[in-house]
């Protein structure tokens, strides 16, 4: 053998003993006994991840369902965490939660394949399910004629008690709500989007607390028109064969992307990011888009999601959710004590 290529060998075989141990350690890493996941997610979604997540790491999974009372525990807890992973909510809360201080980054394998659209630029937040909402009718009380061509026809007084609609209780209605004001303040005109939802409560008969309760209504023909996150019209569309019709809003859908991220003093660091890491991926995604109808970010997964997920097109509402982050806990404490049923008795 010539001395160049003994140099040449032995270079390789130095660097082979350099990266060895890095990737044995990597791969050796031992995950703690447990993690313990806030969450908005239903209790059965909650289940099938958590289970294929212990199947496949042997970590055990405590989760909590909080609903609306998500961030609000992990800010109390700032101090002293009790949940190593928040995962739910829409992108407008981590924002927030970014911003006081209450994640740590992470780099899952799959996270240069996300659009920039669903995930945090520095890595403190993740997208694992693309929610957009969208207007829908029961087609049986009302035709696509006459059906509104766009949110701001909500306002119009022929749609008089012909609207159910979700309280602001709800993450999508919250999201919703502050997103159309958005679309006024952005021309300088947010009086008027105030106006706008005062006209429009004056058309909603009802307001529910739970989206259930909602379709039900819809459903049992009660009003024709609502809005609420797609995968529930077409569950209830398919599942509960109600005679419900998408509408394509003209100036766009405002489309939530549920997170995850590791909370900031997590006891549990190394599950935690192992948990991030499997439940963002093509595995998980693609597991609830068909069990539970969620779209997934991943485009992997969505290529092995319900055939719908490919062939519904929507145009999607023109949002900033960083700026409505700082804005929405205002703008809805305004519309639950200023808006809603605010033109009930004037009727």
């Amino acid at each position: 053998m010539k001395i160049g290529n003994r140099i040449k060998w032995a270079v390789l075989a130095l660097l082979a003993l350099m990266i060895i141990p890095a990737a044995a350690i990597a791969s050796d890493a031992k995950l703690e006994e447990k993690v313990v996941v806030y969450s908005t997610h239903g209790e059965s979604m909650l289940e099938l991840v958590a289970d294929a997540f212990e199947a496949k790491t042997g970590v055990e999974v405590e989760f909590i369902n909080l609903k609306g009372e998500l961030a609000d525990r992990v800010r109390a807890e700032k101090a002293n965490p009790q949940s190593d992973v928040m995962y739910g909510g829409p992108s407008s809360v981590y924002q927030e939660l970014k911003k006081e201080d209450l994640f740590v980054p992470s780099t899952p394998e799959w996270a240069a394949k996300i659009n920039p659209l669903f995930k945090d630029k520095d890595g403190y937040w993740y997208g694992t399910i693309q929610t957009p909402v969208l207007m829908f009718y029961n087609s049986k009380m009302m035709s696509k004629a006459d059906a509104p061509k766009d949110w701001w026809d909500l306002a119009d007084k022929k749609y008089s008690n012909k609207i159910v609609s979700r309280n602001a209780l709800s993450s999508s209605a919250r999201a919703t709500y502050s997103a159309l004001l958005q679309q006024f303040e952005k021309k300088g005109e947010l009086a008027d989007g105030w106006k706008f939802l005062k006209a429009m409560d004056g058309n909603v008969k009802r307001y529910y607390g739970s989206g259930s309760l909602q379709f039900q209504a819809v459903g049992r023909e009660e009003a024709p028109l609502s809005f609420a996150v797609l995968n529930s019209v077409v569950d209830n569309k398919i599942k509960n064969k109600m005679p419900l019709e998408i509408i394509d809003a003209e100036s766009g859908s405002p489309v939530i992307t549920d997170g995850i991220a590791v909370i900031k003093g997590a006891k549990h660091p190394k599950a935690a990011q192992a948990f991030v890491e499997f439940a963002g991926g093509t595995e998980a995604q693609a597991m609830l888009a068909n069990k539970f109808n969620r779209m997934p970010t991943h485009p992997a997964a969505i290529e092995k999601a319900p055939e719908w997920m490919r062939e519904i097109k929507f145009k999607v509402m023109d949002v900033d959710w960083g700026a409505l982050a700082v804005k929405q806990s205002e703008w809805m404490q305004k519309w639950d004590s200023e808006i809603k049923d605010s033109g009930k008795d004037k009727k």
